[in-house]
């Protein structure tokens, strides 16, 4: 029945212009755009006719559009032949109608391993003799600035050594390539001659047909009204799929997947516990030219990205397209049934992207255009995926948000999503767009619909690292201290949706302007004199850093009153209950005594990091654990998954709950001593609870995150404002500094300590980071153990490298690491970095960066230490630097030097 819905015989029927309108060169027709079909007859009425809708199926896909065909047809490609696929509508319907078609290989590598697999996976159906006007016609990508070519070589750099064929060109190389641009005001340019593009309706028609010919039902004209689960109120464990009410009927199911495009956050809102889909559809144009000479379908992609403008050709025609730097959010009020009927070209809107393009195009300004086309698509509130099996219920899975180009990542996309469903576990690293990325503020319609005005230009922006935060949709969570640091000259970023300071201005004086993010740059940042000054505070008197993003939940034995008195052996039970839940998620062996603190990982089968955390034994039966910022939901997920359903065992958020300071420097104890009258001489990591100031319950730490000596304070958050005021006030004379997120990060990859998402994640193990002292082998059955045996028995394939760059690398004049860049040893490729900053200590730029064989050996010390020449490629050039496994020596003024020091008093504290 889909055959209809094939390029080549689809019993479409154009629509044809209306006769007698004129048209005027360089003007846009009023006429309909000849490029626009419309069926001939209800696709749906005749796919119900052959098939009625089962009550019962393993996999049931809502939305066919390219992805969610992607998804049925990968798996009944590989024999799971028992899906059924519902569209409200009609197949491609929906934003699979339009699109560019360009598949774009030049982006991080991420992304670029979806878009290659896509662009394999069209190539091939077209040469089994699809018709998908697919065409590797090549992309130029122009550079009309200094810091766009820095941005783009940065790129080019770390792209060359995966094995994509690309070059820098300069701007008579460029109209060799394309004689129709306009070249003279560019810088140069990049080209990637295995970019691609295609129809995006026929890559999605043609997929569906596959995924029906392989087994797949399809259902059209069927919306999805409810999905049940088996919750159990109350309960900790997951709940899980097993029902899709839909307006034909009730399908009990499996796994459940939502692809439905912009109604996904809808279909999210339809079960219970109901699912975060965090996306929102903004208007996003193109216009089509009427057939022209000049309009060759092999001319290459143009991305002109400092006007946010692209420009391909299909089937004789330009059609131009872009990210306009201030969006419009679709649909204010839900989007209606008859959605496309309510949206309009917006000629004022676009007007800038067609300026740029017939600036570009000279042509393009005597060519006539056929109506600009208003198609809307999903945006993400990061611009990225959402993939992933959801936390809130099991076997619930979504694939959505792909960000004004469907098609691009729709194969890869397709093939990660099925391969997880059948498999239980993604095959490949997918951090970068786990759903369980975003908590529920991301889900707020209102977040969602400012967001969107921002997010959408940002694909086309030189997003400078570090240094480009969100202007939209800010100062949601905040600290209890936010409007202290402001005043104090904060400057911040957001994290998880929290403003943290990431420096402070020296040069702010309080009742002056909030301090803003200084103009963006990829060498020595505006912002170095303000960080190098935190960073002395820190190394020599004291520091104050905010960390209460920090992920906090409290995991403990339920069932357990504390107001009641119970026997030593009831005790020991509700004790066990939890200890056994840890021991079993942690490599570490965190059957500590009450008050110790355990730093350890938390491992998948494979070996790999699901959690980096530090661990407080709170009682018998109870721990706090601190996580990652952006793990607040994703650890949570995993953790919830690890209960079986005898445990008898809570997993509790409690991030909102407490406020977390730390407070570093060899001056720290002495200073914290006069507030709280207590001795702060701790024996190892331990925690004690001890009031400081007038507060009380404050959990003190002998530990910090950046491997200076100091304290971590964890504080009911109704106190947090007074200690802070009382830190300041007493510290004044200790030479006490406030401390943002950079020089946290100068002082931990300074000292080789490895981070959540930069160095950190599933993939990786304690091994190949050198934690592997903090891997207990001797302690009973752990997740991951017989991995990590294996490894520590036969080696590793790669190795977590501490670099310096040597005195030929000038902080001063030159670009600098920003993490990526590419790895060489005596020549040749052998990984990437993964993060950078300036060594105040060191006196040098330090890089951390993954090192592999390159033959794919075991990765022996002696290969990083001995006669090696290693390399970093910044931006093109390759800078000398020296290699260490080890942290580097660095002299650590200790805490107890300053026992005889007494500032003077400023007021009562204690």
């Amino acid at each position: 029945m889909l055959k209809r819905c094939l390029s080549g015989n689809r019993m479409l029927q154009k629509v044809s212009g209306e006769p007698g309108l004129p048209r005027l060169k360089g003007q846009i027709s009023t006429s309909p755009a000849k490029n626009a079909y419309k069926f001939t007859t209800p696709l749906a009425t005749s796919v119900r006719s052959v098939f009625s809708l089962p009550t019962q199926a393993q996999v049931v896909i809502c939305g066919a559009g390219v992805v969610g065909n992607s998804i049925a047809y990968h798996l009944t490609r590989d024999g799971w032949t028992d899906v059924v696929v519902l569209d409200q509508h009609e197949i491609g319907s929906g934003t699979s109608h339009n699109g560019s078609g360009v598949l774009g290989l030049f982006k991080p590598s991420s992304e670029r391993h979806f878009v290659t697999y896509s662009v394999n996976l069209i190539k091939t159906l077209q040469e089994q003799g699809y018709n998908l006007d697919f065409k590797q016609c090549g992309s130029l990508n122009l550079a009309r600035t200094r810091d766009r070519t820095i941005a783009l070589k940065r790129r080019l750099a770390y792209t060359k050594p995966s094995g994509l064929e690309c070059e820098w060109l300069d701007r008579h190389e460029i109209k060799r390539l394309h004689p129709n641009l306009y070249t003279d005001d560019l810088e140069g340019g990049v080209w990637v001659p295995d970019d691609a593009v295609a129809d995006p309706y026929a890559v999605c028609c043609t997929l569906a047909s596959l995924a029906q010919r392989q087994g797949a039902k399809y259902f059209e004209g069927c919306t999805v009204k409810r999905i049940i689960t088996d919750e159990v109120p109350h309960s900790q464990i997951v709940p899980r799929v097993t029902e899709v009410l839909t307006s034909e009927g009730p399908i009990k199911c499996e796994y459940f997947v939502n692809a439905s495009g912009m109604w996904a956050r809808n279909v999210g809102e339809q079960s219970s516990p109901k699912v975060r889909v965090p996306v929102f559809p903004a208007e996003h144009f193109y216009l089509h030219t009427y057939p022209v000479m000049e309009a060759l379908d092999g001319l290459p992609v143009v991305r002109d990205y400092d006007s946010h403008m692209f420009c391909l050709t299909r089937n004789q025609e330009f059609i131009i397209g872009g990210f306009e730097r201030h969006a419009k959010p679709a649909f204010d009020y839900g989007i209606p049934h008859n959605w496309r009927e309510t949206l309009k070209g917006d000629y004022d809107q676009f007007g800038p992207i067609r300026g740029a393009a017939e600036h570009r195009l000279p042509l393009l300004r005597e060519v006539e255009y056929q109506p600009l086309v208003n198609a809307p698509d999903n945006f993400t509130p990061d611009g990225k995926w959402i993939l992933g099996e959801t936390p809130e219920i099991d076997n619930y899975f979504v694939a959505v948000g792909m960000n004004g180009n469907s098609l691009q990542g729709a194969g890869g996309a397709g093939q990660a999503i099925a391969e997880w469903i059948m498999y239980g576990s993604p095959a490949k690293e997918m951090l970068a767009f786990d759903v369980r990325r975003f908590i529920d503020l991301h889900n707020n319609r209102r977040y969602l619909k400012e967001r969107v005005r921002e997010v959408v230009g940002r694909h086309y922006e030189i997003l400078y690292p570090g240094q480009c935060e969100y202007r939209l949709a800010r100062k949601l969570r905040c600290s209890p201290i936010y409007s202290e640091q402001e005043s104090q000259g904060a400057v911040f970023g957001t994290r998880m949706g929290f403003e943290r300071p990431l420096f402070f201005d020296v040069t702010h004086k309080r009742g002056d302007p909030p301090s803003q993010m200084p103009e963006g740059s990829f060498r020595k940042p505006a912002f170095f004199d303000c960080v190098r000054e935190e960073y002395q505070a820190c190394r020599e008197n004291v520091g104050v850093i905010d960390l209460s993003s920090f992920t906090k939940i409290e995991v403990k034995s339920v069932g357990f009153d504390k107001n009641r008195q119970f026997d030593a052996e009831e005790m020991k039970s509700a004790g066990n209950q939890v200890v056994e839940y840890m021991q079993k998620l942690c490599s570490n062996d965190v059957n500590t005594p009450v008050g110790g603190v355990i730093h350890s990982g938390m491992q998948n089968e494979r070996g790999g990091y699901e959690n980096d955390c530090l661990l407080i034994r709170r009682t018998d039966n109870s721990y706090l654990m601190l996580a990652p910022t952006t793990q607040q939901t994703r650890i949570m997920d995993w953790m919830r998954r690890q209960i079986t359903a005898d445990a008898c065992v809570s997993v509790t958020d409690v991030t909102s709950m407490y406020t977390v300071l730390s407070v570093v420097g060899p001056k720290s104890r002495e200073m914290l001593s006069l507030m709280c009258n207590q001795n702060l001489s701790f024996h190892g990591h331990m925690a004690k609870e001890i009031n400081i100031a007038y507060a009380s319950g404050v959990l003190v730490l002998s530990f910090t995150h950046m491997g200076e000596p100091g304290y971590t304070l964890i504080i009911p958050a109704e106190y947090t404002l007074h200690i802070y005021n009382q830190l300041m006030k007493i510290g004044h004379d200790y030479g006490i500094r406030n401390v943002g997120m950079m020089t946290m990060r100068s002082l931990r990859v300074e000292k080789f300590i490895p981070f959540w998402a930069e160095e950190l994640d599933s993939s990786v193990t304690p091994y190949e980071v050198g934690r592997g002292y903090k891997v207990k082998l001797n302690k009973e059955y752990f997740i991951g153990k017989f991995a990590l045996m294996r490894q520590a028995n036969q080696g590793m394939t790669r190795r977590l490298v501490h670099f310096t760059l040597d005195e030929s690398f000038d902080p001063d004049e030159d670009i600098w690491p920003w993490g990526g860049e590419p790895i060489y040893r005596n020549g040749i490729y052998v990984g990437n970095t993964t993060s950078s900053a300036y060594g105040f200590t060191l006196n040098k730029m330090v890089c951390l960066g993954w090192v592999k064989h390159h033959d794919g050996k075991v990765v022996a010390p002696e290969y990083i230490l001995g006669k090696s020449r290693f390399e970093i490629d910044i931006a093109g050039r390759r800078y000398p630097a020296n290699a260490s496994l080890q942290p580097p020596k660095m002299h650590v003024v200790r805490m107890d030097g300053f026992a005889s020091y007494r500032p003077k008093l400023r007021g009562i504290v204690a």
